[in-house]
This record gives structure tokens, C-alpha cells and sequence, in this order.
């Protein structure tokens, strides 16, 4: 065989198998995020790995507990907090790049009832709380820890009703586990976030609080100073675009800009 014949049968054989090019890693995106955002983050988070090929792994779970695992150093990318307090807890240990730190979105407290046995609550100052509750416990998130306990907590007092019920009060580890108290008829009321209640079928919403009848529902969102992910900044780019608020909307959140 001579050595023209030869090369024509090696250039033939690369073009017909052609060296396979190293195939680019997908980078992965750790989240911790508040409960309440569960389904609307859940349907973003899939059209982002869609349309990037990067994945994301969330923890959900009350802020509070997160910002705790956050200060013992628990691996992570991402915050996304259900109140202005426990991002500012994180940012004072020193724990955040303040300079990626900015109000996502915004939400409502409302009450709640098994959806088989809801009537409309009309929600003002002095309203008879504790006599809808009755015998009954009151579910909420824990007051002193969990964002959506706390705004219930500030709403029934600045209404002049928390102390009729604060010993009815079941205080849950989430908003998300006091939703489930109610949804599986153990609690007769809840106090919860208009998404939650969107967000489960067992429930109907039988009132909304006054908007001034607690302090503004606002969840922020930074990178972490400890993240390793490359795509963490173009993630929460993602989360503050056009692309990603409809998955929030449809929930009932508001777009903070």
C-alpha cells in the first residue's frame, strides 16, 4: 500500500469518527430558601437547569433555621429569606456579599380553614379571634422565630386580639407545617401566606390582614461568602429577570424592583 493510499484511508476514518470534544460540567447551585417559596422557586429553578443545563439543589426549610445552619457553616450558594431580619442576621456575622443582597419579592398574610368548613372572617380591629378558634388551636409559625408567625404576631396585636389568643396558639417549625395543621383539619385557623394557601387545596383563604397592620413582607436574596458555585451569580441573575417572575406571580408573590 503506498503512502498516498494510506493517508487518504486515515483521513477517511477521522471523518467518519471525529475526536469527541470534553463534554462542559454542568455547574450546580446550592439554595437555602425560605418554606413558603417552595412551589413558585421549584417551577423556576426547573426552566433555569432547562435552559442552561446547571442544576440546583434547595433546602427549604423556616429562615430562621436556615440562617443558623448558614452560621455553622453548612454549605450552601444562595440565601433567600422570608423577612428583612434574618438576612440581616447572616450579613452581621459577616456571611453574605452585601453587594449581591437585594429585595426579590413580596408577599400577604391571610387566614385560613379547612376548605370544607371556611366562611369569610372579616379581619379589623377587635375581631372575635379566639371565639372562631374555640376550643381549637391557632396555627402559625413559631412567633419568636418564624418570619410568618412574627407578622401574625405584629397583625393581632396592632388589631388588639393576640392576647385572646395566644394561648390557643400551635406554633410550627414552619409556615408551611402550620399550613399542614390546618389543611388536615387538626387546627379549625391558621395564619399563613396567601402563597401557601394558593398553594394547597385543603385550605380556603377566609380573610387577608391589612397590609398596615404589620411591617412590609419582604424576601431578600444574596450570595453567600463561602459559595463555590461559578454560576451562583448568573442563577440570581436568573431570579431577578423577567424570565423567572411569572413562576412567582402565579403564586401570588409580588415583584420587588
Amino acid at each position: 500500500m503506498n503512502r498516498r493510499l494510506l493517508l487518504k484511508l486515515v483521513v477517511a476514518a477521522f471523518a467518519a469518527f471525529p475526536l469527541a470534544l470534553p463534554a462542559v460540567a454542568a455547574e450546580k447551585v446550592t439554595v437555602f430558601a425560605a418554606a413558603s417559596l417552595k412551589n413558585a422557586l421549584d417551577a423556576a429553578n426547573a426552566a433555569w437547569s432547562k435552559e442552561t443545563g446547571n442544576e440546583t439543589t434547595v433546602s427549604y426549610a423556616a429562615s430562621s433555621a436556615l440562617a443558623k445552619q448558614i452560621e455553622a457553616a453548612a454549605p450552601a450558594d444562595l440565601f433567600i429569606s422570608a423577612d428583612l431580619a434574618w438576612m440581616d442576621y447572616v450579613a452581621e456575622k459577616k456571611l453574605i456579599k452585601d453587594d449581591t443582597r437585594v429585595n426579590l419579592l413580596g408577599n400577604r398574610i391571610v387566614l385560613v380553614a379547612p376548605k370544607d368548613k371556611a366562611s369569610t372572617v372579616e379581619i379589623k380591629e377587635g375581631f372575635d379571634l379566639a371565639g372562631l378558634v374555640g376550643d381549637g388551636k391557632l396555627a402559625m409559625g413559631a412567633v419568636e422565630t418564624v418570619p410568618a408567625g412574627k407578622y401574625g404576631k405584629a397583625a393581632l396585636e396592632k388589631l388588639g386580639v393576640w392576647s385572646s389568643v395566644e394561648g390557643k396558639v400551635a406554633g410550627a417549625e414552619s409556615v408551611r407545617a402550620a399550613l399542614a395543621l390546618v389543611s388536615r383539619g387538626e387546627a379549625p385557623y391558621g395564619i399563613v401566606y396567601q402563597t401557601d394557601a394558593a398553594a394547597d387545596p385543603g385550605v380556603a383563604v377566609v380573610g387577608t390582614f391589612p397590609e398596615d397592620s404589620h411591617p412590609p413582607i419582604i424576601y431578600p436574596v444574596a450570595i453567600l461568602n463561602e459559595s463555590k458555585s461559578a454560576a451562583a451569580a448568573a442563577y440570581l441573575d436568573f431570579l431577578k429577570s423577567d424570565k423567572a417572575a411569572p413562576f412567582f406571580t402565579e403564586q401570588g408573590f409580588s415583584i420587588l424592583k
